[in-house]
This record gives structure tokens, C-alpha cells and sequence, in this order.
């Protein structure tokens, strides 16, 4: 580790004080410490990172009536077999199911899982949550 590096910032004082209740709802015991949680999330996420080895979830929520979308999505987790660990699924009510997929790999085969998914008409919503999976310097 390179060691720590101090710098200010000016932000807009109702942006700070929501950070702050944040903070607190979270846990962090330090501004600096979300803060660096917040900077992680952003390199995670940027194209420069894409390649690196990053773990998570894949939410979907669909109706499961649709046949054709609940054959499509298996399609496409397979085909993705390399970073899809499991999935688990919940029946939500008569129509809809919940299933996340644990992902864990390079980050821009996690992205081409999600855009795939996205990509299937009758997907009703989509989320994804990765954290690093590589060990720091």
C-alpha cells in the first residue's frame, strides 16, 4: 500500500450533511472511510477497471408465466457459466420471481451477463452489486 494521502474537498453543505447521515446509517466510523468505499465502487464500475476480477450479486425480478423470458434467462446464465456461481430464486407472488445470480470474475464478462440479460424483453427490473475481488498492493 502506498500509504495514506490527505486532500480537501468542498462540497455543497446539504450534499455533506446527507453524507454524514449516511455515514452514520452505514456505519462508517469516518467520513474517510466511506469516502473510500465510494471511490472503490467508482473504479470498480469505470471502464478503465474492466477486466478486473471483481465478485457480487445480479438481481432480477420477472414474471415467470413468460416462458419464453424464463428459457431466454437460463440461456444466457449459461452461456455465462465461466462467472455465474449460483443463482437462487423466491417466488414473490403467482407472478413474479425474484432470482440472484452470485457472480464472481472479470468485471467486463459481468457486465456483457447483465447487458445480455437486460436484453430480454419482459426482464422487469435488473440490478447489479460487485465489490473488488482482487487483494490490494
Amino acid at each position: 500500500m502506498a500509504g495514506l494521502a490527505r486532500f480537501s474537498a468542498s462540497v455543497d453543505g446539504e450534499l455533506l450533511e446527507r453524507f454524514d447521515r449516511l455515514c452514520a446509517e452505514r456505519g462508517f466510523p469516518t467520513r474517510s472511510k466511506a469516502l473510500e468505499s465510494a471511490m472503490r465502487r467508482v473504479l470498480i464500475e469505470s471502464p478503465p477497471d474492466a477486466g478486473g476480477a471483481v465478485a457480487g450479486a445480479v438481481t432480477l425480478v420477472y414474471d415467470h408465466h413468460r416462458r419464453s423470458l424464463v428459457n431466454r434467462l437460463l440461456e444466457v446464465q449459461h452461456d455465462a457459466g465461466e462467472v455465474v456461481v449460483c443463482t437462487q430464486h423466491v417466488h414473490l407472488d403467482h407472478h413474479h420471481c425474484l432470482e440472484v445470480l452470485i457472480v464472481r470474475g472479470a468485471s467486463d464478462s459481468i457486465r456483457r451477463l447483465l447487458a445480455g440479460l437486460n436484453s430480454i424483453k419482459g426482464l422487469e427490473t435488473s440490478s447489479l452489486m460487485v465489490e473488488s475481488a482482487e487483494s490490494e498492493p
